[in-house]
């Protein structure tokens, strides 16, 4: 495993780097805007390609890479599924798996912190993000933040993992690294309580002054996801009530860009071709399947995903490359299903 721990020092923010050699996917965990670019030149000099950008939370005290990193690499944005990010192309709840080639992290849901965190947790090693930190937790007063909800994410969750395990969580302001669950268990001032009640007396009595991001941080990380947008004011998508109209006509072929777990857990349109999105590139070049199907047959290609993020940005691509008739519904699947559109589980 190629693994990367960078720190922006303005906010306090760990990021981190993770690969598996073989066919070079990567992924980065909790990414700032402000080093974006500083990421990608590591991520050229590794010889990786950054398929998916996830934040454990919403961030409070800095603004996300999330949405530069998809409009620069087109990698897929991932968050749990209570978010209110718009910037979001696969959510995840608990249970789930957070995968890329050779590497398959656990998703833990440990809200508390906010109401969407996550953890994520490989053998030897779980990302907390702001639910426990080294030799601290963090701050329940605002994000809907709830201090019963953090004592059962970190006493009922994560504190139950091995104690060797390391400890990476998203920020930490002293200048440590790492620590394990056993370090925390003995040393973190906040975890030696004897109740749930005590800990959140203390969670309600740390006084503490806002983010000095949080005001500009909080809205810019939730609307970061304008890409549908700008295909729509082009043309280029149809609403999930018009596509109730396309589907199973001959002359349309619907293709699904989500991963198998997302089609297992969320169901299907019927007649849908499955082609995930980590494969487009190769499906929509001359030569490709999409690519020959749209020119020697006039077939209309209609994507979609979970919420139109993915497939947004697929029209763009397929567009890019000649396939003229390339569309999307907007909303992706979320949308079909508010639009009470068939699906096939």
């Amino acid at each position: 495993m190629i693994f990367r721990q960078l720190f922006d020092s303005v906010s306090g923010t760990y990021s981190y780097l993770l690969a598996s050699r073989r066919g070079g996917e990567a992924l980065i965990i909790d990414p700032v805007l402000e080093k974006v670019d500083r990421y990608l030149q590591l991520v050229n000099e590794l010889d990786l390609r950054l398929v998916k950008a996830v934040d454990t939370h919403l961030h409070a005290d800095h603004i996300t890479g999330l949405g530069a990193l998809r409009d620069k690499t087109q990698c897929v944005t991932v968050m749990g599924e209570q978010t209110k990010a718009d910037v979001v192309s696969m959510r995840l709840a608990d249970g789930d798996k957070l995968a890329i080639e050779g590497l398959a992290l656990d998703v833990i849901y440990t809200p508390g912190h906010t109401d969407d965190s996550y953890s994520f947790v490989l053998p030897d090693r779980v990302f907390t993000g702001d639910t426990l930190l080294i030799r601290g937790t963090g701050r329940t007063d605002f994000q809907n933040g709830d201090p019963r909800q953090q004592y059962e994410s970190i006493f009922g969750r994560l504190l139950k993992l091995p104690d060797e395990m390391l400890i990476f969580p998203a920020h930490d302001y002293k200048g440590e690294t790492v620590s394990t669950i056993g370090e925390e268990k003995a040393f973190n001032p906040r975890l030696q309580v004897k109740s749930v009640d005590e800990y959140v007396e203390i969670m309600n009595n740390l006084k503490l002054s806002n983010p000095k991001m949080m005001d500009v941080a909080v809205p810019a990380n939730m609307r970061v996801g304008l890409h549908q947008d700008d295909i729509a004011s082009r043309g280029w998508s149809v609403t999930a009530e018009e596509a109730l109209a396309l589907v199973g006509r001959p002359d349309v072929a619907l293709i699904d860009l989500r991963e198998q777990s997302e089609r297992e857990r969320h169901g299907v349109i019927p007649g849908a071709i499955h082609l995930p999105y980590a494969r487009l590139q190769e499906n929509i070049v001359p030569g490709g399947m999409l690519h020959e199907l749209a020119k020697s047959t006039s077939r209309q290609i209609l994507f979609y995903c979970a919420f139109g993020e993915r497939s947004a940005m697929a029209v763009q691509a397929a567009r890019d490359l000649g396939i003229s008739s390339a569309r999307h519904i907007q909303g992706g699947i979320d949308a079909w299903r508010k639009a009470s559109g068939p699906l096939m589980h």
